[in-house]
């Protein structure tokens, strides 16, 4: 599993922004910058939309405030959902949405958790990082599906 200190596995992404979809690479979206980046089980669901994402979206003044260039929100869902999603949320053009379509990115870092039995298959683990320049620099993981220590508030709490 991916921890503080490591570099952010080199792959190509896709990006739902507020100029629409496009492919880019971890370097080039993580490279240079600094960045906070959260990931959810599954855009729409309640505790995602309801609570882990607002955190985010409500603190956007404060993330900038500390330095941060950018949010970003990762999902093993694809582009067409998360840019859904992020209209529905009003965070289309304010954080960027990562779609890990089939989870080639979260299974690299080691994130993956099977949710099948709640009908949702493999998926994101809750988490938060702040990374700098490719390289994570704090990093709460959930050990529950809830939003206890990754949320916006939280991860403002370690800069």
């Amino acid at each position: 599993m991916i921890a503080i200190g490591d570099r952010l596995p080199e792959m190509e992404l896709i990006i739902v922004t507020g100029e629409g979809r496009g492919k880019t690479t971890t370097s080039e979206l993580f490279g240079g910058k600094k960045t906070a980046l959260f990931a959810v089980p599954g855009a729409f669901t309640k505790g995602c939309t309801e609570t882990h994402l607002p955190s985010f979206l409500n603190n956007i003044d404060k993330f900038v405030e500390k330095g941060v260039d950018q949010i970003v929100c990762l999902a093993v869902n694809d582009a067409s959902v998360m840019e859904a999603w992020a209209h529905s949320t009003g965070s289309h053009g304010k954080i960027t949405f990562l779609a890990d379509g089939s989870g080639h990115l979260t299974h690299e870092m080691g994130l993956e958790a099977d949710m099948s039995k709640g009908g949702m298959g493999i998926r994101s683990r809750r988490y938060s990082m702040l990374i700098e320049d490719g390289v994570i620099k704090h990093f709460n993981l959930e050990k529950t599906p809830a939003v206890e220590i990754s949320d916006g508030g939280s991860l403002l709490g370690l800069m």
